[in-house]
């Protein structure tokens, strides 16, 4: 970074305990260089050729991993999961569940699981951006290729960044997916890889 952005960025990240889209977006745009359209505008040939096929795809300078999940949004979790899982042992307590029919049980037992499954998942997921590209653990991986990209928009809930972060949401040929950032480092490269997008328009 420029010493100016990167002096600009950290008094965001002090004034501010969540991660907002916006001063992200401008942090990274103020950092980028300023003859970068010039040059491209300039190259007719061999040079112009190169530019559009190193915009085709983004690489990051070095692979960024992070949890999918802020702090707040999984205390937040365990608060919603604890409560559910009190709920639920005071059905147990109050209603005699062996008396009913199996679809009842059964449909008891998986919301269980799916309650368990889910909380594990959200401490646990994290989300890698690299050279191939970008991959959110999950109870199945959610992954997209830097070859199949082919737009991709940093979005937020303005005043709600400290507990729910910007996210990256990518179209590719046939679908969008949405990517969570839960660490400052993860939503900075969603930033500078919306930025490249938006570049490429």
């Amino acid at each position: 970074m420029t010493a100016h952005a990167a002096a600009g960025f950290r008094l965001q990240l002090r004034n501010n305990d969540g991660l907002s889209a916006a001063p992200l977006m401008q942090s990274v745009a103020a950092d980028r260089p300023r003859n970068t359209q010039s040059r491209y505008t300039q190259s007719r040939s061999g040079l112009a050729m190169e530019t559009l096929n190193d915009m085709q795809f983004y690489k990051p300078q070095k692979p960024v991993t992070g949890p999918a999940y802020s702090p707040w949004f999984k205390l937040l979790a365990t608060v919603i999961s604890s409560a559910l899982a009190a709920y639920g042992v005071s059905i147990v307590e109050r209603f005699p569940l062996m008396q009913y029919g199996f679809m009842i049980k059964l449909v008891l037992l998986v919301s269980a699981v799916m309650l368990v499954i889910s909380y594990y998942w959200f401490l646990r997921s994290t989300v890698t951006v690299d050279d191939k590209g970008i991959t959110q653990t999950w109870m199945y991986n959610r992954q997209v290729e830097w070859n199949d990209v082919r737009s991709a928009k940093l979005i937020g809930i303005p005043m709600a960044g400290w507990l729910f972060p910007p996210r990256l949401v990518v179209r590719t040929g046939t679908a969008f997916m949405t990517f969570n950032g839960g660490s400052r480092a993860v939503v900075t490269e969603f930033a500078k890889i919306s930025l490249a997008f938006q570049m490429k328009k």
